[in-house]
């Protein structure tokens, strides 16, 4: 036993100086390797969102209530298909459909009152036309008898004159002149009044004329305001027609119920009230949103990237391939907002569906690990100078007050 422990002892001492050598020829090597992998491998460098989502590639439509008012019916079913125009919600409508009726039966009883007045106006201007059309007879008529008195009173005078002559000469009695006297005067006053006649009759002709014309505008007045209110009545019958079929709550778009109201018969809905959203047909792409300096001079058109969803773990369900298709230059609430559409080879089993939340990886670039141990180191060293200077100003304040 003794000569096989001095035996171990010469062994140990004669392989004691091989040993550091292959450590360190060991240790050499390593260090070679891994500084070679830190300047020569190439890394992937992502940039991670805050958040993102699939989403159709047509917005989602909402769904709400223009007017306050009673549930009649609820057809909304959450993932239920629906088409454009597809009445989904009913309010209670009896108040207006009520006053649609009135004003129907108003503007059907204005009908036949209009055309009454127009027949009327009509009788009126034929009348109006066809005495403005005898007048000049009349007139002509008057004249003529005019000129027939005149001419007989002539001849009268003419008579009590060689009446007068006679009886100077003694011919005639004075009982015959004073009858021949008393029949001119009789002529000439006939011709008198006859002409007062005419002049009578022509202001006569000129009132009727004005009286006929203030009936004629009144009726025309009356028919005007009749048919004012047909068209005031026709605008309410479109105004409460409106208010009707709105109350009637529709699908705006075809696609499918994505988010719906827990709405019950009876139950009160406020106008502007949300009561839920439709989803249209279309492509799903993702929409994520970066910080500015993750984004902007990084992420560009054409990047390929990954999405993990949350609530499928990405060693079960893998994740989905995306490419990057636009970017915001604008910032909005902090972030900006990069939209990618999935690859059709994505080759995930994960049933896609609108909303479904999670998180994007873009890949930005490929780069050693020592550039990114530099960038790292860079970032940590920056902090505290950053830090320092933004104490400073207050410091100086301090020491200033």
């Amino acid at each position: 036993m003794l000569s096989s422990f001095s035996r171990s002892m010469r062994s140990l001492e004669a392989d004691s100086p091989r040993r550091p050598v292959l450590a360190l020829l060991f240790a050499t090597t390593l260090i070679l390797a891994w500084t070679a992998w830190l300047f020569l491998a190439r890394v992937a460098v992502y940039e991670v969102s805050d958040r993102a989502d699939l989403q159709v590639d047509r917005a989602a439509h909402p769904i709400e209530a223009q007017f306050t008012g009673r549930v009649v019916s609820s057809y909304m079913v959450l993932d239920r298909e629906v088409k454009s125009r597809e009445v989904l919600v009913e309010l209670d409508a009896d108040a207006q459909q009520l006053q649609l009726k009135e004003e129907r039966v108003r503007s059907t009883a204005l009908a036949p009152q209009i055309g009454a007045l127009q027949s009327q106006i009509q009788a009126e201007e034929t009348a109006w036309q066809q005495e403005r059309q005898a007048a000049p007879v009349a007139l002509e008529e008057s004249s003529a008898r005019v000129k027939e008195a005149d001419a007989g009173a002539r001849l009268a005078e003419e008579e009590a004159k060689r009446q007068d002559q006679l009886f100077a000469s003694g011919v005639v009695s004075e009982v015959d002149l004073h009858r021949a006297r008393s029949a001119a005067q009789e002529r000439r006053a006939a011709a008198d009044s006859l002409r007062l006649g005419v002049s009578r009759l022509e202001r006569q002709q000129l009132t009727q004329d004005s009286e006929r014309q203030a009936h004629v505008q009144e009726l025309k007045t009356q028919l005007v305001q009749l048919k004012g209110q047909r068209a005031t009545a026709g605008a309410e019958i479109e105004r409460l027609q409106g208010e009707v079929s709105r109350r009637s709550i529709r699908a705006p778009v075809d696609g499918r119920l994505g988010e719906v109201a827990n709405l019950r018969v009876g139950s009160v809905v406020r106008e502007g009230e949300k009561l839920g959203a439709v989803v249209p047909t279309g492509n799903l792409r993702i929409v994520a949103n970066f910080l500015p300096p993750d984004a902007l001079g990084r992420i560009r058109p054409g990047q390929h990237a990954r999405m993990r969803l949350q609530g499928f773990p990405w060693v079960q369900y893998g994740s989905l391939s995306a490419t990057v298709t636009s970017l915001a230059n604008e910032v909005r609430d902090g972030r900006i907002r990069v939209e990618l559409t999935v690859d059709s080879n994505s080759g995930s089993h994960i049933p896609l569906q609108h909303g479904l939340p999670g998180t994007v990886e873009v890949k930005v670039e490929e780069t050693s690990p020592a550039a990114l141990v530099l960038r790292t180191a860079g970032r940590l060293l920056a902090s505290p100078r950053s830090t320092s200077d933004s104490s400073r100003p207050a410091a100086e304040s301090h020491e200033g007050s």
